[in-house]
């Protein structure tokens, strides 16, 4: 065995120039679907980071009567005195130290005005005291965020901003629908602009102390959620299953954004294909080096056949050379992969607004993600693709007749 690999580099050295362009086609081919999954895991994993943050928590306690879409202020589809459902939850033993902050959120379907513009927004009542607010606070880019006694002040959306040409200090006229069915209409002043490089949310998030929220909504004292985030997110489930009550049920993450974890299923089954079809085109350059080398070395094999070699020797050597090529090239690859997914995982690229619905949410940039699963898989994957597309011009070698071989037929 080791013989033979002895002699199959030795043939690889015959044609160095050839050689090495064979395995820079698998190096180019193995870089490029690890930077494709690393794109890909990086896209998804900050969609469901991005939902999770803003929209989703890991846990949501909801009204039983509450309707996913429906945006109803009816007191029977909210949850009634959320603040004493928090005060049990971080009153107990067992789940304090899971849950990372628990708040109410009321979220009222309004329309923005101002001048002449229009748009219709989301309305979104906080506590502006709460840790879930960070990435508003972190995202501000004009004025300052809410205050517990900012009765009459909002904070939107940079974009949002951008759109109605309003700045800090300007007043709007926001329109809210009432528990009763009713419509509010109120004017507000811009006390801040925030961005969490989500464009889709924050060209449609208008955020409001909730105690405000509350009044206009005729919503005393209720809430459309309570909002959880955990240390670690794996123990969605365990916390879920602890929180028991009449009349609101409990949601974790995984149940909330559904459609985004089938669209990364999808995505995944879909992204083989792409890497079959990449690894294709770079393993027709293997079958194309290997063949040349058996009709270069057509009289050669027909020597060695007739000195005793075997054809199972013969296609074992061809498959020697091709097993060097594909560690090689795999080597480089697995290197120059590894690098251009390092320069996107720190400064990723911009993707602006995929106008995706408010159901996924992605940033404005992708951040590349290459995992260590991933790197395993596409690297065994691309060895396999390069040795089943060798067999072609190894077969053909071994099949060769002594007799018309030695003719260099």
């Amino acid at each position: 065995m080791l013989q033979q690999f002895k002699l199959a580099f030795r043939n690889l050295n015959r044609n160095r120039r050839r050689s090495i362009l064979s395995g820079l086609a698998i190096s180019l081919g193995l870089a490029l679907i690890l930077l494709i999954a690393a794109i890909v895991r990086g896209e998804m994993v900050g969609s469901i980071a991005k939902t999770i943050q803003l929209s989703s928590g890991h846990i949501q306690i909801r009204s039983s009567e509450y309707i996913e879409g429906k945006s109803s202020l009816k007191w029977s589809d909210l949850v009634a005195d959320p603040q004493s459902i928090i005060d049990t939850l971080e009153g107990s033993s067992s789940l304090n130290d899971l849950i990372q902050v628990a708040t109410p959120r009321l979220n009222a379907s309004a329309v923005v005005s101002s001048g002449n513009d229009s748009i219709g927004v989301q309305l979104l009542g906080v506590d502006p005291t709460s840790a879930a607010n960070q990435p508003f606070v972190e995202g501000i880019t004009a004025g300052s965020f809410l205050s517990q006694d900012d009765g009459n002040s909002i904070v939107i959306g940079q974009l949002l901003a951008n759109k109605l040409q309003i700045n800090i200090g300007d007043s709007i006229n926001l329109l809210v629908n009432t528990s009763n069915g009713d419509v509010n209409e109120q004017k507000f002043t811009v006390r801040g602009l925030y961005t969490t490089r989500t464009p889709t949310y924050d060209e449609s998030t208008i955020l409001m102390t909730m105690e405000k929220v509350q009044t206009i909504t005729s919503t005393q004292d209720h809430a459309t959620s309570i909002f959880i985030l955990l240390n670690d997110r794996d123990d969605a489930d365990l916390v879920a299953s602890a929180i028991s009550g009449a009349g609101y049920e409990v949601l974790t993450w995984k149940d909330m954004n559904q459609l985004l974890l089938d669209t990364e299923e999808l995505a995944n089954s879909f992204m083989i294909i792409i890497y079959l079809i990449v690894l294709a085109i770079t393993a027709t350059v293997i079958v194309n080096t290997l063949i040349m080398s058996v009709f270069e070395r057509t009289r050669e094999i027909g020597i060695l056949a007739a000195v005793g070699m075997k054809g199972r020797q013969i296609l074992g050597l061809f498959l020697a050379e091709a097993s060097i090529l594909a560690v090689g090239g795999i080597a480089f690859g697995l290197a120059l992969g590894w690098l251009v997914c390092q320069y996107f995982a720190k400064f990723g690229f911009a993707i602006g607004d995929m106008g995706i619905n408010s159901e996924m949410l992605f940033g404005d940039r992708i951040y590349a993600v290459l995992t260590g699963g991933d790197t395993l898989y596409l690297t065994i994957l691309a060895f396999i693709v390069t040795m089943i597309a060798s067999l072609y011009p190894a077969i053909l070698a071994a099949r060769l007749e002594p007799v018309d071989a030695l003719h260099g037929k």
